[in-house]
């Protein structure tokens, strides 16, 4: 079905374009993969940035689905999101999910691009001299996020784009062609800028990723996908070469080499370790911190802003570049990488691969908290933080990591249900046998989990771990943030409200009193053990009340109590 072009760049073009990168970085992934020979060649430039824009998409389509149905259930608004609004969505989206050098630098551009749409307020739409001051602030905040620049990477093809967006005249649509025109050209250039792209016969990766991202901006404002040129072709070998590589800058205006190398940061070869972590900081810690991994490694980003940073280096001690993570704040979500045999970092002797465990468990989990419970179980966790659920990448990388034959995954979210399921069909496609328990809270996940008994058939703990999950009934208090109608009634901003199965329940002012009436209604209707996950912000005493209320009120019925950390909810109850 053609796309309806967009007339503006308004919060509903935000939603399109990212939209239409999302499928368009999904088509040319496997391709971008392959032709990923600079900083390292490691071949997963295109899944980086897939992962990136699947995550900053996920963002917009929840500021979307919060203003349709408010943030109590069976809410509903009349309102929409404005540019800001979307436009927010999408750079911290991005930021919290970027992936790689290339994931990292794209989000960069898109939140220089959202400073500039944010700075419109309220305003509605902006037009193409809004898109163009948009596109120069996402090249300029690009380049100063890399440590060391570098021509001939997606940073050239980003500052190639905006300089010919400058030049344009006209709507969104001109503005958006302008700029992908420019970036095709630039992009054709960049081996004749990097020895190891010629060298390679491939043009930068990255560059390539974002071509395809501002042709999803041309086709969200046009309605017209813009076409490849036959200026490549693809090897013999595990590349896609460039035909006529030194005619830089020769490529036709309408058209664009379809193919693909690197990132922006510099350095090739050396360290063996990718460390990447989510930064909780100041800026004055921020400064500091680049200078000291700097220092310590390559291939240094450093995005973000307003207190949240996305962190990306190449190094050699991996423990080195965290430690100075948490002398400048508090990182999360770190992912340390060992460059594997026979990329650019290490071209030893071959490596017997590890043997890969019968079955395990893969968990998404609220908070730290849990987190180490699951783990402790012997789980691969994925932590999922207020605002940020993890995209389908996130989970089919945990099935990796479990290194399984046979996966159990519990998604513990009932919004989470499409994404574990495309997860797990990634995950099939790759030869691993997955089950998908429809969990809808990690209370639900807890009582799988207890029946777990990884030496059974596989089926047989299926159904067990299905079973005690559906016997649990599950609960969470949480605080209103807007007025709206629930099944309880209309709520106000601030009040107390508790969920049961998901349905809003009880309406209070008081945490402990609803969360007491929240278990009293549980109990009704039967339970042999009761468990109380804490929040980090539920007050002091309500476990010890609903535990007394329990041993008072309902014999031989057992409490546990768990502390979550930030996990959304105040409460979260299950009753088996």
């Amino acid at each position: 079905m053609a796309q309806v072009p967009q007339t503006f760049f308004d919060a509903l073009a935000v939603r399109t374009w990212c939209g239409l990168a999302l499928t368009a970085l999904g088509r040319a992934r496997e391709e971008i993969d392959a032709i990923n020979v600079y900083p390292v060649a490691d071949g997963d430039t295109g899944t980086n940035l897939y992962l990136t824009v699947e995550s900053a998409a996920t963002a917009v389509e929840a500021v979307f689905a919060g203003y349709e149905f408010g943030s109590c259930s069976g809410g509903a608004s009349v309102e929409k999101p404005s540019l800001a609004d979307a436009s927010r969505a999408m750079a911290h989206g991005a930021l919290i999910g970027a992936r790689g050098n290339s994931g990292t630098i794209l989000a960069q551009l898109l939140r220089g691009m959202a400073q500039v749409l944010a700075a419109e307020g309220e305003a509605p739409h902006t037009d193409g001299d809004g898109l163009r001051l948009a596109l120069r602030q996402a090249a300029d905040s690009a380049r100063l996020a890399v440590a060391h620049p570098v021509e001939g990477t997606v940073l050239s093809v980003a500052s190639a784009a905006a300089d010919a967006a400058g030049g344009a005249e006209g709507d969104c649509g001109t503005v958006a062609r302008a700029a992908y025109q420019g970036a095709c050209a630039a992009l054709a250039a960049t081996p004749g800028q990097l020895a190891v792209l010629e060298r390679a016969g491939v043009v930068d990766a990255g560059g390539r990723g974002l071509v395809a991202v501002l042709a999803a901006l041309v086709e969200t404002f046009t309605g017209e996908t813009p076409g490849l040129s036959a200026a490549v072709s693809a090897s013999a070998g595990s590349h896609t070469r460039v035909q006529s590589a030194g005619a830089a800058g020769a490529a036709d205006a309408e058209d664009c080499a379809d193919g693909a190398g690197a990132d922006g940061a510099d350095g090739e070869g050396g360290p063996a370790f990718e460390v990447i972590y989510l930064l909780e900081a100041e800026d004055a810690a921020v400064a500091r911190l680049r200078q000291r991994l700097d220092a310590l490694g390559d291939s240094l980003v450093v995005v973000g802003g307003d207190g949240l940073w996305n962190v990306h280096v190449h190094v050699d001690d991996a423990g080195a570049a965290v430690e100075a993570g948490v002398e400048a704040g508090r990182p999360y979500r770190i992912r340390i990488t060992h460059f594997g045999v026979g990329d650019a970092h290490t071209r030893g002797g071959e490596r017997p691969p590890r043997e890969r465990v019968q079955r395990a468990v893969v968990a998404v989990v609220p908070g730290e908290g849990l987190a180490g419970l699951y783990t402790e179980a012997g789980a691969t966790t994925v932590l999922a933080r207020p605002g940020e659920p993890p995209v389908s990448g996130e989970l089919v990388e945990a099935v990796r990591r479990a290194h399984a034959r046979e996966v159990v995954l519990l998604p513990n979210d009932a919004d989470l249900r499409h994404t574990a399921a495309a997860a797990a069909e990634q995950a099939r496609t790759e030869g691993i046998r997955v089950a998908l328990i429809p969990t809808r809270s990690a209370v639900q996940g807890i009582a799988a989990l207890a029946v777990h008994e990884p030496d059974r058939r596989f089926d047989e703990d299926v159904v067990s771990m299905t079973s005690a999950a559906g016997a649990t009934r599950y609960a969470e208090v949480v605080v209103a943030e807007r007025q709206s109608w629930t099944m309880a009634g209309i709520c106000q901003a601030g009040d107390v409200l508790g969920l049961v199965d998901g349905d809003v329940a009880v309406i209070g002012s008081e945490v402990t009193a609803t969360a007491e009436s929240v278990l009293n209604r549980m109990l009704s209707a039967g339970g042999e053990l009761v468990t109380l996950v804490l929040g980090d912000e539920a007050p002091e005493g309500v476990a010890e009340h609903l535990e007394a209320r329990v041993r008072e009120a309902y014999l031989a019925v057992d409490t546990v109590v768990y502390r979550g950390g930030r996990q959304g909810a105040l409460l979260l109850i299950g009753v088996e």
